[in-house]
């Protein structure tokens, strides 16, 4: 009996295993790298200048959500675009409201296009960077503060951010809390 087919078959079996599990941060890091899927930094750190230059290119802001079947909350911008001068500080928001029967914990994530846009728009203040507890029924107005980066391509004359809220609430509460949050179907 020639045992080298299997021996090779349950290799090959657990290298793909594995190749799938190293799939997601290799995306990561290749998005990091190239600019790619439109992810955006964390928050700003650098330091903020406050002079005004009137000569500064303008574009256009655009601020859309995209629906999550899973969180059938009520998301929309308060604005769905504006014009800006680069480097100049805009601030925004978007509404909120919690339409299940009780609590839940929501997390936003950014998306930006054009994908090479992303490097350039720099959040100084973003609801994306915490989670957004909304008690049943409840609605707020979650700010956005950024300013895009006077180094912007010439190519690039309108940038389009998106979002998303998706669920967590059974990620976030401990599972042996009596309180925990539950969440209510679609």
């Amino acid at each position: 009996m020639n045992l080298s087919t299997p021996k090779g078959l349950i290799i090959l079996v657990v290298l793909m295993f594995g190749f799938g599990f190293a799939l997601v941060p290799l995306y990561d890091v290749f998005c990091e790298i190239t600019g790619l899927n439109g992810k955006t930094a964390g928050q700003y750190e650098g330091e903020l200048t406050t002079k005004s230059n009137e000569k500064a290119r303008e574009i256009t802001m655009q601020f859309i959500v995209n629906k999550n079947d899973n969180l059938p909350w009520e998301f929309a911008p308060n604005q769905n675009q504006m014009t800006l001068a680069l480097g100049e500080q805009k601030q925004t928001t978007y509404r909120v409201t919690n339409t299940y029967n009780t609590a839940a914990i929501a997390q936003a994530v950014p998306s930006v296009s054009p994908s090479a846009a992303a490097e350039y728009l720099h959040k100084i203040e973003c609801f994306c960077f915490e989670q957004q507890p909304l008690e049943a029924g409840e609605h707020k107005d979650m700010p956005l503060v950024f300013f895009v980066d006077p180094e912007l391509p010439e190519s690039i004359s309108k940038i389009t951010l998106s979002y998303t809220l998706f669920d967590i609430t059974n990620s976030t509460a401990p599972a042996s809390d009596p309180h925990k949050v539950k969440k209510v179907g679609n």
